[in-house]
């Protein structure tokens, strides 16, 4: 049996990366993988690249808690438009697989999906994404995929930094702006109406 290189490992930041560009790893076979593998939080990368993550601590949990249930609340009154917490995989255009700890998808594109797409990685790039960082998290990482977000669809994107106490906003076409701070964040558009309060994130 042909051996998987260890490209990288960040033992620090609790993260493993295996190149499997020469395995041809499809996106129904990594869909297996994430399923027999549900103790671990995987990614793939536009390079080929399994980036294998360890749960977060409790402290994120409760944090990505708070934050995924004001977006499910709001989405449930709104109507407009389905969210997902950290378990929901989005193929990319680029052919990445990503699992953003937040995310919220158009009605109109998600009831275009087939009802097997939708039991699977979509298709598609969600229209906003939300990443928070963990300790075991590097910044820079989740800027690049902040980046990447952009690139392949997405409308709005947050990255909360709750050490700093800073939020990264993210738009197509515009630089990312840095916010110290804030009480609470507008997502419109495409959340039209939708403030994230964060006053909880930073206690």
């Amino acid at each position: 049996m042909a051996q998987i290189p260890i490209v990288a490992e960040h033992a620090k930041h609790a993260k493993l990366v295996l190149n499997v560009e020469s395995v041809d790893i499809t996106t129904e076979q990594f869909f297996r993988l994430c399923r027999d593998n549900p103790d671990f939080r995987l990614e793939l990368t536009a390079q080929k690249e399994i980036v294998i993550m360890a749960p977060t601590g409790y402290k994120t949990g409760i944090r990505n808690a708070k934050i995924v249930r004001q977006l499910v609340d709001w989405a449930e009154r709104d109507g407009t438009g389905v969210t997902t917490g950290t378990d929901a995989g989005s193929t990319l255009p680029n052919g990445a697989i990503r699992g953003p700890d937040a995310s919220w998808m158009s009605r109109e594109k998600w009831d275009a999906l087939t009802p097997e797409q939708q039991e699977r990685f979509v298709p598609t790039c969600p229209d906003f994404v939300l990443e928070l960082r963990s300790p075991g998290d590097l910044l820079s990482e989740l800027k690049t995929k902040l980046t990447e977000y952009m690139e392949n669809g997405a409308q709005l994107g947050l990255l909360i930094d709750p050490f700093d106490r800073k939020v990264y906003v993210y738009r197509p076409d515009a630089a990312p702006e840095c916010i110290e701070e804030p009480a609470s964040v507008r997502c419109d558009p495409p959340l039209h109406g939708f403030n994230l309060n964060l006053t909880e994130i930073w206690a």
